[in-house]
């Protein structure tokens, strides 16, 4: 079994249990939104406002979410901006749930969620060249082991000048954690349970978008020498190592794994734009 096929069939048991964990919207949020007080799903939202406007999306243009998961943040920012999205999962329950997401809030004209095959995302046929103004990516890119493949496809999909920006998890050293076997020993059990296909650095997402032809304008770790404890309260972490529904000790396995990378330092989030050149610019 391919590691795209594991990643569907994760989703199968941690969609239903993330839903009902985080709701709508699975991502980190803005820190400095969270140090003004927001709760985690206003800052969540916030970055999502944030890294479109660095997009330069307008109403009426046309944007891709991949990975986009069930739908929310999607969802919020074909409203804040007015464009119209596709959303992409290879999960179908992923993609219905966002569907219903589109529809309750009134934005199924403006919003569509496909479910495309495990590794689609290599070439992203199905679209001709310059199809979209700003790809965005939240936290989805971690999932897939041919990561340049898909900044490459994302750069012929985008029209001169369009953008692409989003967020992923990544690995970094820190503190006493400095070498490769010492960050491996932290963040090899979170790719293990959470079916990640190895987490990069900044650096490396960095040499990956420039590869695929992007001039990269963002590329930030949202907490720099800090531990990354954003968007996680301590207070729901309960939740997570109590959930019992199916699949529940592989989300409890996640949840402990990615705690201690956290506590490590080891792990953190980046925040990354790049703009496909405009040669007539």
């Amino acid at each position: 079994m391919g590691h795209e096929q594991r990643v569907r069939e994760y989703y199968d048991y941690a969609g239903p249990a993330y839903e009902a964990l985080m709701d709508a919207i699975w991502h980190h949020g803005d820190p400095a939104a969270e140090a003004r007080g927001l709760p985690p799903l206003q800052a969540a939202r916030a970055l999502e406002e944030r890294l479109v406007r660095l997009a330069g999306l307008q109403p009426g243009g046309r944007a891709l979410d991949f990975g986009s998961g069930v739908g929310g943040a999607t969802v919020h920012m074909a409203g804040f901006t007015g464009a119209t999205f596709v959303g992409l999962s290879n999960n179908e329950w992923l993609s219905q749930r966002a569907r219903r997401l589109a529809a309750e809030q009134g934005l199924a004209d403006r919003v569509q969620f496909l479910t495309v095959g495990d590794e689609d995302y290599t070439t992203l046929a199905a679209w001709p060249d310059m199809s979209f103004d700003a790809i965005t990516f939240y936290e989805s890119v971690c999932h897939l082991p041919r990561k340049e493949q898909f900044f490459r496809s994302a750069h012929r999909l985008l029209k001169p000048g369009g953008a692409l920006v989003g967020i992923d998890w990544l690995q970094r050293p820190f503190g006493a954690h400095r070498t490769p076997e010492e960050i491996a020993h932290f963040i090899d059990p979170v790719n293990d349970a959470i079916c990640l296909a190895g987490l990069g650095t900044l650096h490396d997402y960095e040499a990956m978008l420039e590869d695929a032809g992007f001039f990269v304008t963002l590329a930030e770790d949202l907490f720099p020498g800090i531990p990354c404890w954003g968007s996680t309260p301590s207070e729901d972490r309960p939740k997570w190592l109590g959930y019992d529904g199916p699949g529940g000790e592989q989300i409890q396995a996640g949840k402990h794994a990615l705690d201690a990378a956290r506590g490590a330092g080891v792990f953190t989030v980046g925040a990354f734009g790049a703009h496909r050149p405009d040669p007539t610019s």
